[in-house]
């Protein structure tokens, strides 16, 4: 995996300092590493549904679809948890998760289309992060690095 990482010249950990949190383990950030260097293997369709979403997101890449399922898998139960990473590049539409853990309801399941997130919640202001949420990960899957560099100008 660590072989991976350095692979087709990308960035490596040491320039990519914005993957640290005030509370994301170092393999936490290296799944997100692995992830930014591989976003063209990523694919993702999100419906928006009135009271939250689905998405899909797979990867063509076998390791890089283990280390979506790990990531998806840890950050839910983070937001469960009310364990907020704290991520230096992240979004701050993810706040409300941290805040209103138990305003969401979530199912996860792994199929042969990739993973599968279904997330609720009978709270309108919810709802709304959960799209806006959906929208930023689509982003980055789409363009990786370039999309989280997009964002944090725009605030």
């Amino acid at each position: 995996m660590h072989d991976r990482m350095h692979a087709g010249g990308g960035h490596d950990m040491t320039n990519m300092p914005g993957l640290r949190g005030v509370d994301a383990t170092p393999e936490e950030s290296a799944e997100l590493a692995v992830m930014f260097n591989n976003f063209e293997t990523i694919t993702r369709m999100v419906e928006e549904l009135p009271n939250g979403i689905r998405t899909v997101t797979a990867s063509s890449d076998p390791e890089v679809m283990d280390t979506l399922v790990s990531h998806v898998v840890g950050m839910i139960a983070r937001v469960e948890d009310g364990r907020d990473p704290q991520i230096l590049i992240q979004s701050p539409t993810l706040d409300i998760f941290f805040e209103r853990p138990e305003a969401i309801t979530t199912d996860i399941e792994v199929t042969e289309e990739g993973i599968v997130v279904t997330q609720t919640s009978d709270d309108p202001e919810m709802v709304a992060a959960l799209h806006t949420h959906a929208g930023e990960v689509s982003a980055m899957a789409d363009r990786g690095m370039d999309a989280v560099h997009e964002m944090m100008m725009n605030r």
